[in-house]
């Protein structure tokens, strides 16, 4: 028990201080592409402990329980995601029990922000479950077609079967794309920032919270974010120990803050419209390679 708390501790350390970190490098290089000088790296840690200390506006037991089960659920789905070979509850690490406790933590955030009753929270939470049917998708296919391969569901399991071997990039180099497209969706990342859209919904979900309950969404974002990468990096880099585990995360992280850096929005539905399109049509093509027995 001491070493499963242990564990526990270990990933939600990792995500947290990591996260925050990743975040504000993140923001410094989004700056420096923009040729501004940017906010120090620490910026987002100052922000989090700030809003936290903070008495909020609350709009009701709904509102409140909505962000109580957003951030409880993505902490529990945290503790199931292996960071690397750091997993916290070994056997356990399934991608079914992983998808299943994500949806507590979106549920959670729809229920509490429309809970506020301001129309730009509504209409937020409307895009962010829409362009989730788009993404979702290719998403699923290319991520069953990996656990047909493999046989399992366990993540620890698919990190094994590419150590010492030719990573999953490598391997369903289509998948990997469509992967990382779908995950460019979920980050939430130009050209696919719809349901938040500073311009034209005043941050959308999120539009009505300040104070201690900003500081909580800012940490289930930043968990969000760790859990999204992660399992890419599981599922296509092979995972590594703690230390490659990091170096990984860090790259494809850079990398969708590069793109988002220099790419417009699209609409939301531009943005649907294309996740059913191309990358479906690739996820379904990596899928009958992967049946047929056709990988590298």
């Amino acid at each position: 028990m001491a070493m499963t708390i242990a564990r526990v501790a270990g990933v939600l350390f990792t995500a947290f201080f990591f996260g925050l970190t990743f975040e504000g490098l993140g923001r410094k290089i989004t700056a420096r592409i923009q040729r501004r000088y940017g906010p120090p790296w620490y910026q987002n840690f100052i922000d989090v402990f700030k809003t936290l200390t903070k008495h909020g506006w609350t709009h009701g037991w709904i509102f409140d329980f909505g962000v109580l089960m957003a951030l409880g659920g993505v902490i529990a789905t945290l503790s199931f995601v292996p960071i690397g070979k750091l997993v916290a509850f070994p056997g356990l690490d399934n991608f079914f029990v992983i998808a299943y406790l994500f949806t507590v933590g979106a549920l959670g955030m729809a229920m509490g922000m429309v809970g506020t009753g301001n129309p730009w929270a509504s209409i937020g939470v409307a895009r962010a479950l829409t362009l989730m049917l788009g993404y979702e998708v290719p998403y699923l296919i290319v991520i069953t077609a990996l656990m047909y391969f493999y046989k399992t569901g366990n993540i620890s399991n698919i990190i094994a079967a590419q150590d010492g071997s030719t990573w999953n990039l490598f391997r369903f180099p289509i998948g990997a794309l469509v992967a990382f497209i779908s995950l460019q969706g979920m980050l939430g990342k130009e050209p696919f920032e719809a349901p938040i859209a500073p311009a034209e919904i005043a941050s959308g979900p999120m539009v009505e919270l300040s104070a201690k309950y900003m500081g909580l969404l800012m940490l289930m974002n930043t968990f969000m974010e760790f859990v999204e990468i992660s399992l890419f990096v599981d599922f296509f880099l092979g995972g590594g120990n703690y230390i490659e585990f990091l170096l990984k995360y860090f790259v494809v992280w850079t990398l969708a803050v590069m793109i988002s850096a220099v790419l417009p929005r699209f609409r939301i539905e531009q943005a649907v419209a294309f996740y059913w399109t191309v990358p479906i049509l690739l996820a379904f093509l990596q899928a009958f390679l992967v049946v047929n027995g056709w990988v590298f």
